[in-house]
């Protein structure tokens, strides 16, 4: 557990350029605190110890402002970027060095028993306010863009953007996740449609509306 400790405050210094001391970060980062919580939590909770993890989980909540069920699966490396708002749901699996940030919820759908919550594979990177909803699978060096609604699982290596989600593209593993450039396909498409629109209307010889020339009645 030290070990996966240490990954986890290790990431906070690879991934946020504010992190620029231990102290500061053992102190005043709430993602750290969650994380930290969880991972005493989590192995009680698999011995089936009763109230404790649960109380523990609500002790980070309320400090932190992020919820992970004890009952959640978190690899190495995990790191909440500003995590206010952050919910995991009891039965998440999140792979190793994955990045959440603000508002990300991992939640089920419905009353579902057993496996309701979705699974994340190694290097996923979840923008702010982002859901990934039900027990789906998101691949690995998968990118989610901020309050994208994801609802069916998405292949390794692609991007993510829109309500409910699509993927746009494939994305190289070390990119980043931009959100000031990603593309929007609903944008797109109606750009594509109002070209096809215009050729159609140029080859048939007809003006547009918009063609008409000023002061005609």
């Amino acid at each position: 557990m030290f070990r996966t400790i240490r990954e986890d405050i290790r990431a906070v210094f690879e991934r946020d350029p504010a992190a620029r001391n231990l102290i500061e970060v053992l102190l005043t980062y709430a993602g750290v605190h969650a994380v930290l919580l969880h991972r005493i939590a989590h192995p009680l909770f698999r011995y089936k110890i009763p109230v404790i993890p649960r109380l523990i989980s609500h002790l980070a909540r309320f400090i932190s402002g992020i919820e992970i069920h004890p009952g959640a699966r978190i690899g190495h490396g995990f790191f909440i970027d500003h995590g206010m708002g952050v919910v995991i749901g009891e039965t998440t699996e999140i792979g190793d060095r994955v990045t959440l940030y603000q508002g990300v919820t991992l939640g089920g759908v419905g009353q579902a028993v057993g496996k309701r919550h979705p699974t994340l594979g190694n290097h996923v990177v979840v923008g702010a306010g982002a859901k990934v909803l039900g027990a789906i699978r998101i691949g690995d060096h998968v990118r989610i863009g901020a309050n994208s609604v994801v609802l069916q699982s998405v292949p390794d290596h692609a991007t993510v953007v829109g309500i409910p989600g699509k993927i746009v593209r494939g994305l190289k593993e070390d990119a980043v996740l931009d959100h000031l450039h990603l593309p929007d396909p609903i944008t797109e498409r109606l750009e594509r449609l109002e070209k096809e629109l215009h050729d159609i209307t140029a080859a048939q010889g007809t003006p547009r509306a918009d063609d008409t020339p000023s002061g005609a009645p």
